[in-house]
């Protein structure tokens, strides 16, 4: 086993080189993914992944929001890399690949790149430049055609996020035992 770990907030463990199936714990990644800036903090207030996961989930259909909720929880245990840097870092990419395998595997969800999953990811990353990115006014070319929700962005503090995002988190698990 690696020595290489990230501890997390519960204490564990989570060795992102060889990550194992009960390492992963949801309010680890609760926690990681609201206490998270997105875009490197470089937004006009703070906004975290778990309200961004949130946002997307909210933009797919029922049978898809489980997987839209998890589709950044790798992040909780390797952070979000601004996309420039992933395109320079590709062995980045097969570690967050596999990290997020074993997440998926952890709590049954497909996590695979799945198209509408990554639509609903695209407009929220318009949403999100157009609220909380006013001086960034150049295009960004993966947005072309993407148009941003109607809905104003208003940024959760970490802990609302948080307890939002577990809160969704165990109304999916509820409803997948009901089916």
């Amino acid at each position: 086993m690696s020595t290489l770990y990230v501890s997390t907030y519960l204490g564990n463990r989570f060795y992102p080189l060889e990550p194992r199936i009960d390492d992963v714990a949801i309010e680890d990644i609760a926690h990681g993914l609201a206490y998270q800036c997105r875009f490197n903090g470089q937004t006009s207030a703070f906004y975290s992944v778990a309200q961004h996961s949130l946002i997307v989930a909210s933009l797919v259909p029922e049978e898809l929001r489980f997987a839209a909720l998890l589709h950044d929880a790798a992040e909780a245990y390797l952070g979000d890399m601004v996309k420039p840097l992933k395109v320079l870092l590709p062995s980045f990419s097969e570690i967050e690949d596999s990290v997020t395998r074993i997440i998926g595997e952890r709590f049954d969800v497909n996590l695979s790149h799945n198209p509408v999953v990554k639509r609903a990811d695209l407009i929220a990353l318009a949403t999100e430049k157009r609220d909380l990115m006013p001086y960034s006014a150049e295009p960004w070319s993966y947005l072309e055609g993407i148009a941003p929700c109607r809905e104003v962005i208003h940024p959760m503090t970490p802990e609302e996020a948080k307890q939002a995002f577990l809160m969704y988190f165990e109304g999916q698990v509820s409803a997948s035992a009901r089916s």
